[in-house]
């Protein structure tokens, strides 16, 4: 891998499904990447195992780029299941997940983490909808436990188009919240074309995940995730739009689906290193 790529590629710790540190660092080995965005609710839900995380990763020479949490409750089988019980919406866990938030940006803040990136739900698309001000309100206050850490949040896209995103993002306002740019999202739940958003979204974007998807062919389901390469991404188009509006912002390889991850993940660095540079 060339230096440049070296400094710039991470992988998602989540797409290795790793038993505990030992076990994430093999697979992180077997990808070719030294970096990794780090999921902190293993973290926080069973600290005998992975509270040593951040000596033991620094030990053997894995830098960890970023932070990423879930939320409770979610169920993800289908568009309205998803849509009604992800992130920070559902009235039902906001108080538990806004515990989690706090402890997992203290593990974030003593780990040295600069960015912590979450899917904050469905965000209403205008002032009218009857939860906006609730969900503006609560975008609010995670962001501040963050921004009290010095730790970016980053809000993945999916759920909605670039233009309620950035609608929404300048309705609010706050310094402190950034996007995690998700190119197969957009495509998984058919919310536009992922290099228009990237000229629509860049004022925001702190972090991208390298994902690809094909759109779905039935109305309100998903769009399967796919190995890199081999979906409706067109990779050459975004990286040049990329390099044009973004600056800087890490590249994480993230991979959901199928037995074969480590392979796909190798698939996927090796596209990036020759689309890319």
């Amino acid at each position: 891998m060339n230096h440049a790529l070296n400094e710039r590629i991470a992988v998602c710790s989540w797409s290795l499904q790793p038993t505990g540190p030992q076990d994430l660092l093999e697979k992180i080995n077997a990808t070719g990447i030294r970096r990794v965005q780090l999921a902190l609710d293993p973290l926080r839900e069973s600290p005998k195992v992975w509270g040593d995380a951040e000596k033991f990763f620094r030990e053997n020479n894995i830098t960890i780029v970023s932070g990423m949490v879930g939320c409770i409750g979610e169920d993800y089988s289908t568009l309205e299941s998803i849509r009604l019980t992800g992130g920070i919406a559902p009235d039902a866990t906001w108080e538990q997940n806004l515990k989690n938030l706090h402890a997992c940006a203290a593990i974030a803040k003593k780990m040295g983490l600069k960015l912590v990136t979450f899917h904050a739900g469905f965000l209403p698309p205008d002032e009218s909808h009857p939860t906006f001000a609730k969900m503006c309100a609560r975008l609010d206050q995670v962001a501040d436990i963050f921004m009290v850490q010095n730790i970016l949040l980053g809000l993945e896209t999916g759920q909605e188009t670039a233009a309620e995103l950035a609608d929404l993002l300048h309705k609010l306002n706050h310094p402190n919240i950034g996007v995690n740019f998700d190119p197969a999202n957009m495509i998984m739940y058919d919310k536009g074309d992922p290099v228009k958003a990237l000229h629509i979204l860049a004022p925001w974007i702190r972090q991208v995940h390298i994902k690809d998807a094909k759109r779905t062919k039935i109305p309100g389901t998903w769009g399967p995730e796919v190995p890199v390469g081999t979906g409706e991404v067109d990779w050459r188009a975004f990286f040049s739009t990329f390099k044009h509006v973004i600056f800087n912002v890490n590249l994480c390889i993230e991979r959901e689906y199928g037995n074969a991850r480590v392979a796909d993940i190798r698939t996927a660095r090796s596209l990036v290193e020759k689309t890319f540079f």
